[in-house]
């Protein structure tokens, strides 16, 4: 009797020593392959850069050009007779075909680059080659090409056309570039990132190559 419960004892400490070495097999092995990070580590990684960056000089002048951009669009835009909460399409048009009027022509020498510097373009081209690096590069390229229109004729301070969806941006990239005002939203048409100010339905500003390849 002595012997059996010897035994038992014996093969159940051998049981529970084969399991843990097989876990851990796994998990090194695991660990060790491509596309198997956590979901979100390359948002993570690439919005730790952000914030560590918080104080570029290109990040500053980025966030200071979208600021008085802004502020002119709030000043046009208080101009302009509130929409009803139930508003028609064709109210929504008019609306937005009044402020983008109103936009265009308080910047009529608008061209790309006025939020987008050079310096800002290399900055926010560093911070997506992060967060595509340090994520599943074919699950977040798929997921910002799906509703992709493609190539797109885009014009600084041109209303964005309206045959064109706009297309839904991850929740990894929006985290990772620096944030907007809720007057302004990122959108990629094609490979090229752009400012679009929502009220207005109009292109601010974009720059091309910026979708990692």
């Amino acid at each position: 009797m002595i012997r059996h419960n010897l035994l038992q004892w014996v093969f159940s400490r051998w049981a529970f020593g084969t399991v843990c070495c097989a876990l851990a097999a796994i998990t090194a092995t695991a660990q060790s392959q491509p596309g198997t990070r956590p979901a979100g580590a390359g948002a993570t990684t690439a919005a730790a850069q952000a914030k560590d960056n918080r104080n570029a000089p290109e990040l500053i002048d980025f966030k200071k050009r979208v600021e008085e951009f802004v502020a002119i669009h709030r000043k046009l835009e208080a101009t302009l007779p509130k929409l009803p909460k139930e508003s028609t399409p064709e109210q929504i048009d008019r609306y937005q075909t009044a402020l983008a009027s109103l936009i265009s022509s308080s910047r009529p020498k608008a061209r790309p680059g006025d939020l987008f510097t050079p310096p800002a373009q290399a900055y926010v081209r560093a911070l997506l080659k992060t967060l595509f690096a340090s994520s599943n590069t074919r699950q977040l390229r798929e997921s910002i090409l799906d509703e992709n229109p493609g190539p797109v004729r885009l014009v600084v301070n041109g209303r964005y056309p309206d045959q064109v969806p706009l297309a839904t941006m991850p929740p990894e990239v929006l985290q990772a570039l620096p944030a907007l005002p809720q007057e302004l939203e990122y959108r990629f048409v094609g490979d090229s990132l752009i400012v679009l100010d929502v009220p207005a339905h109009l292109v601010i500003d974009f720059f091309t190559d910026a979708l990692p390849k």
